[in-house]
């Protein structure tokens, strides 16, 4: 299974699993709670969480102001991955190490507790002690990066373009809905939450931008070179289905190549976002962009 990424102390990523996990009775007795947890509770990179986090650390604002929105995002990532797998759509069998929510429940449970947690974090992130008006604007990013315009209107592209030929741009316009709406969610809410101006935000997006392509390049590759043992998720599935990919229009070499050349993009967004704010530490996210590059498969 390929580990969570680490750029924060064990003690905190552990004091953001417990708060996450806070939020859904374990010993209810009721199967949706239980189909929620196992889900939730599975064993998952936490990337677009801690990413938050990250952003909150490097500008110095303590990493707790950012739970709510850290876990609501989890929530709703989560989500994504139940209702992804489910026969309807890419009809996988493993996830995070362990068969998919529907082979371990059934199908509509699995779609009962993908519903939930989409509407669990909208409450969730609501939680906390920051302004209302900061509230309001995490609640509208997230409904923005997660529905239609985002992570959802990438899905159903991503849908329709299975056994299509598909250009460079066609699957960039995708991925930067299907993965890197919820990368904006997850830096632009750190930005918000530390009270930064508009010239920051639209840096933090860019930086989004950048990792939301470098990250689905990255999948992409793992999904050609890796094995489902350590990626704890299915393999080879991008050609089963037929879907253009970074490897099957570039070639593989050609694809790590788009990877470094995204990671470098990322790490210069991160040092215009230190040249606008004096507060800004790099540090951590250059570590985190670090972490993204696949040199072991080189």
């Amino acid at each position: 299974m390929e580990k969570t990424f680490q750029y924060f102390s064990e003690e905190n990523l552990e004091n953001f699993q417990n708060y996450l996990l806070s939020h859904i009775e374990k010993n209810s007795g009721t199967e949706l709670e239980a189909a929620m947890n196992y889900s939730l509770d599975a064993d998952g990179k936490r990337l677009r969480p801690l990413l938050l986090l990250a952003v909150l650390e490097a500008f110095n604002e303590k990493v707790e102001k950012g739970y709510p929105a850290a876990a609501a995002l989890e929530m709703i990532h989560t989500y994504s991955l139940i209702h992804d797998d489910l026969p309807a759509m890419d009809n996988d069998e493993l996830r995070r190490g362990k068969p998919t929510n529907h082979i371990q429940f059934n199908e509509a449970m699995a779609i009962l507790a993908g519903d939930a947690l989409l509407t669990l974090a909208f409450e969730v992130i609501t939680l906390g002690q920051l302004s209302a008006e900061t509230k309001v604007k995490l609640v509208t990013l997230l409904a923005e990066t997660s529905g239609y315009k985002g992570m959802v209107g990438g899905q159903q592209a991503d849908i329709d373009g299975e056994e299509a030929e598909l250009s460079l741009a066609d699957i960039e316009s995708i991925h930067l809905r299907k993965t890197g709406a919820l990368i904006k969610m997850a830096t632009v809410s750190g930005g918000l939450i530390a009270g930064k101006e508009t010239e920051v935000l639209e840096s933090l997006e860019n930086l989004a931008d950048e990792l939301g392509i470098a990250y689905q390049i990255r999948d992409d590759i793992l999904d050609v070179v890796g094995s489902e043992e350590d990626l704890g998720k299915g393999v080879a599935t991008d050609a089963a289905l037929g879907k253009s990919t970074y490897p099957s229009l570039l070639g593989l070499d050609g694809a790590f190549e788009a990877l470094g050349k995204r990671l470098t993009k990322a790490k210069e967004a991160i040092h215009q976002i230190e040249k606008r704010d004096s507060a800004f530490q790099p540090d951590l996210l250059v570590s985190f962009v670090d972490q993204l590059a696949l040199e072991e498969y080189q």
